[in-house]
């Protein structure tokens, strides 16, 4: 099941706005910020707030698309099913990401489906609230053309880094972009960061196009050159910039 599409919460809804480090997240992203003060305002005035523990169902493929969506806290699991049945994680989307409003926008369903990846906060905007917003700011047309843009670029990016680079390379970007998204200061040394995004290799393996085997074999490289550190906890970058070295690698 995913979200409710009204705006009453339920007994299990302890805090229903967004907390000052949500807020700050949404507020941060560089898109939404651009948008006007009074736009912002009123985005942040229709919308609500649902709160999802990890591997819970937010919106599922087949679905209408009935919300706008944004990623307040943890992260959002883009994936499909292969004909085997194989789960498949598409991407993750970090906190202030806006997602699903191509189905509003083309009436279509969601072709995908979106998961909670660890406790995570989501803000939403109902379909008629969309609407009514785009209605009275002529401005997010232009707007969200620009966010439009910017994931073809960086889907023509990928695309072009799973046929030009080895895997090597296109592991050290993903993992460069992790450092970007979801790092934050170690606690044993500051010039260290830690990814908070939590993954298995094979969800790893997922996002770059290649085995865990292969994978897990090319982090081990990158340790043992001291580029990274592999922990219980998740993966430590050392040094950033032998990643961005080896992200540059052509062969």
């Amino acid at each position: 099941m995913s979200i409710p599409y009204d705006h009453d919460y339920d007994e299990q809804d302890d805090e229903p706005v967004l907390n000052a480090q949500e807020r700050k997240a949404i507020s941060g992203d560089r898109w939404f910020s651009s948008l006007s003060p009074s736009l912002r305002h009123d985005i942040l005035r229709l919308a609500f707030v649902r709160r999802f523990t990890d591997g819970q169902l937010i919106a599922a493929r087949g679905d209408p698309a009935e919300h706008w969506l944004a990623c307040a806290k943890g992260a959002v699991r883009m994936s499909s099913v292969t004909v085997s049945g194989k789960l498949v994680a598409l991407t993750y989307l970090e906190p202030g990401a806006w997602f699903n409003d191509v189905g509003l926008f083309d009436g279509q369903r969601n072709t995908h489906d979106t998961y909670a990846h660890g406790d995570t906060t989501v803000l939403c905007l109902a379909r008629a609230d969309f609407d009514k917003i785009l209605a009275t700011h002529a401005e997010l047309y232009d707007a969200l053309l620009r966010l439009q843009a910017r994931r073809i670029r960086a889907l023509f990016g990928l695309v072009e880094d799973l046929n030009a680079l080895p895997l090597r390379a296109r592991l050290a970007r993903q993992l460069l972009h992790q450092v970007r998204a979801y790092g934050v200061p170690s606690l044993t040394d500051a010039s260290h960061v830690r990814i908070g995004l939590q993954l298995a290799q094979e969800e790893l393996a997922q996002l770059v196009g290649a085995s865990r085997q292969r994978v897990n074999q090319e982090l081990k490289a990158m340790e043992r050159e001291n580029a990274i550190r592999v922990e219980a906890e998740g993966l430590v970058v050392i040094d950033r910039a032998a990643l961005r070295r080896i992200s540059d690698a052509t062969e």
